[in-house]
């Protein structure tokens, strides 16, 4: 595939995290819109963004982009997209998803019958066909239409890039891995500092936190719809896992914990980590957030807590978010993240966040509770001696 225009949905309020990470794989940014960047690429950087990519959901190839505010608009636009240059006669092709927002057009099911029909109708003509078989490799259409703007993508990845493959397991309400690397990328952590979680769940922050640490691209170990694509070699896939497996260093010492109250809750976390190769690289165990507590300083503790959304968990989450204030004030110099959608949360803890970042989580509204730490002293360089004697 030549140059061409990519799109990268992400959670709501996490645009400028993913827009760093495309440009650091070396890509130009054409826009970036809320829930979504678009950058410039071929098929290498499909085939790199959805290896390394960490708070992508999907990465999207544009076909088209066009106004309507009627269905008979819509087909038009659909119908002139050149869809012989995407899909081959035996493609298995389909709008996957459809939503219209501030749009004359908003009944998925509509916009997703019109808009096939309009498919059909032009590569009928292109390829001669009465009928599609339908039997070779797969082309999932997602549609956005923003104010009347369509923007047509073909997605490249198939299960959400959130998938990794590790969490086998999961606790209640578990928090995406691509939101759990966000939050981590939002905070000045790196894999020499500490990192606590006292509210694990499945372990995904500190797995998520590992992989980074040990450079494991996310989607290394796992499949996407574009493999089976006859433009795209299947080489630039292979280039992609090599890459990525040339970076891996799980030999790194590591301070990264995770806490539950739950035994069996910690113990899917433990084997999360296995599945994900990090299982060596943190501390999984059962302590309630009340005896929170390290050695060390300029830590960092990022976290999930209960958000109280469940009619059994409100009356006990003012009491929660105490221990959970008390607990960071006895931690010397950390630094605490919190993402949460309980909207008393710096009563509780007992501080007002220095600073604070509103994502979404799903469809929840949540804030990202930000309480800085000092920065710790700069370490001075190392100084080698030579073996006569004197500094250098």
């Amino acid at each position: 595939m030549e140059r061409q225009v990519l799109i990268a949905p992400c959670h709501f309020g996490l645009e400028a995290v993913l827009k760093k990470e495309i440009t650091d794989l070396g890509y130009e940014i054409e826009k970036v819109e809320d829930g979504r960047v678009f950058f410039y690429g071929n098929d290498e950087a499909i085939c790199r963004a959805n290896v390394f990519l960490r708070t992508a959901e999907r990465v999207l190839v544009r076909a088209g982009s066009f106004h309507a505010e009627s269905f008979e608009d819509l087909f038009q636009g659909t119908r002139a997209i050149p869809w012989e240059e995407y899909l081959p006669r035996d493609a298995k092709f389909w709008v996957a998803k459809a939503t219209g927002v501030k749009s004359k057009l908003f009944s998925p099911r509509d916009i997703q019958a019109v808009m096939k029909k309009a498919m059909v109708s032009r590569m009928s003509e292109r390829y001669k066909l009465t009928r599609f078989p339908e039997t070779g490799p797969e082309y999932a259409l997602r549609v956005t239409i923003m104010k009347d703007e369509v923007t047509v993508g073909i997605d490249t990845t198939g299960v959400s890039l959130h998938k990794r493959g590790y969490r086998l397991l999961t606790a209640k309400a578990p928090i995406e891995e691509t939101l759990a690397a966000a939050l981590i990328m939002l905070t000045p952590w790196r894999g020499d500092r500490i990192l606590v979680d006292p509210f694990c769940g499945s372990g995904t922050i500190p797995i998520e936190a590992a992989m980074m640490a040990a450079h494991i691209a996310p989607g290394m170990n796992r499949e996407f719809t574009a493999e089976s694509w006859p433009q795209l070699p299947k080489k630039r896939w292979y280039d992609a896992v090599d890459e990525a497996g040339d970076l891996v260093d799980d030999r790194i010492e590591t301070d990264i914990q995770g806490y539950d109250i739950d035994d069996a809750v910690v113990k899917a976390a433990r084997e999360n980590a296995e599945n994900a190769g990090v299982g060596h690289l943190i501390h999984f165990q059962r302590r309630p957030v009340s005896e929170l507590s390290h050695p060390k300083k300029y830590g960092f503790v990022i976290t999930n807590p209960p958000y109280g959304e469940r009619l059994e968990e409100k009356s006990s989450i003012p009491a929660l978010y105490r221990e959970m204030g008390a607990a960071f004030r006895r931690l010397d110099g950390w630094s605490e993240y919190v993402i949460t959608s309980y909207e008393d949360a710096e009563r509780y803890i007992g501080r007002r966040a220095d600073k604070n970042r509103k994502i979404y989580n799903g469809m929840i509204k949540t804030y990202y509770y930000q309480f800085l730490g000092p920065r710790p002293p700069a370490r001075r360089p190392e100084r080698h001696v030579k073996m006569g004697g004197g500094e250098v």
